[in-house]
């Protein structure tokens, strides 16, 4: 069984074929098919004996095999359920638990407490494309107990969430990252390691995850409504995105804006996260 290379190409063709598995271009399903990524991954997620893995998306189970061998317990959540017969042929692992649903519509917090007893948590996975953003957007608004997050994303996707303020990569997902993790794109991975072969590059983007907030705020929820206000329309400044999204008054904004230091002719992309902090706080003062 551990002598079955899944990451060989020979070997995932051969079995896919067995099966016939076809794969869905609408779940964005590319396999991994280089065993030096896959090792690269789970280098960054620092796994051992007290590691519990969530995995979202095994796919064919080339990095879950790795996973298994790994940490203590893996446990993957897998929306195609055509896959289940080829899992059974090849991901023989007394640590794996493999749930065929939709990972958007897991209660995650009780899948954590139900299976990871006292385990070190951390999310590993290849993510589809089309669906990136709404995972980590999940992941960090519902707040997992996980120490770690390392996923593999569209090159493009992992400059967002890693970047830095006033460029053209910098938005709402990253300060949304920001708020709970330190980020580091581990490394580049050519579209040419996957089967099917995507049309663009991605990177492993490792996310460590804050004991608490990086800013203390009066209120969370003010806090990413003005975020996504100043960045919804992002040529607009700062006074007009809030006051338009938010339905409040150009007075109330401009007041909170000049109280929180900030000039409000300015745009969303050249605040960082403290600034939009003190804006949110002093809203809240205004509207409460």
């Amino acid at each position: 069984m551990d002598e079955i290379k899944l990451y060989s190409p020979k070997v995932m063709k051969e079995i896919l074929d067995k099966y016939g598995f076809k794969f869905s271009k609408s779940l964005g399903q590319n396999f991994l098919i280089d065993g030096n990524i896959v090792n690269k991954i789970a280098e960054v997620a620092e796994l051992d004996e007290n590691s519990g893995v969530l995995e979202i998306g095994p796919g064919f189970g080339t990095l879950t095999q790795l996973l298994c061998k790994k940490a203590s317990k893996v446990v993957a959540v897998e929306v195609d359920e055509s896959l289940r017969e080829v899992h059974k042929g090849t991901l023989n692992y007394p640590n794996l638990k493999i749930l065929y649903r939709d990972f958007l519509k897991v209660d995650v917090n009780k899948l954590i407490e139900d299976e990871f007893n006292g385990m070190d948590v951390k999310i590993v996975a290849n993510l589809p494309y089309y669906i990136t953003t709404p995972i980590i957007m999940k992941i960090l608004e519902e707040k997992y107990k996980i120490s770690k997050i390392v996923v593999m994303v569209q090159k493009e996707v992992a400059q967002r969430l890693n970047a830095k303020v006033g460029t053209k990569e910098y938005g709402a997902i990253t300060l949304a990252v920001q708020y709970r993790s330190d980020t580091n794109i581990a490394m580049t991975v050519p579209n040419t390691v996957f089967m099917p072969r995507p049309k663009v590059d991605s990177a492993v983007i490792a996310f460590d995850i804050l004991e608490k907030p990086r800013i203390e705020v009066l209120d969370e929820n003010m806090l990413f409504a003005v975020i996504k206000s100043s960045f919804s329309q992002r040529r607009k400044t700062i006074i007009n995105g809030l006051s338009n999204n938010l339905k409040l008054s150009k007075e109330l904004i401009n007041e909170a804006l000049v109280s929180a230091a900030i000039d409000p002719g300015i745009r969303g992309e050249k605040l960082t996260l403290e600034e939009f902090g003190r804006i949110s706080d002093e809203i809240i003062k205004r509207i409460k």
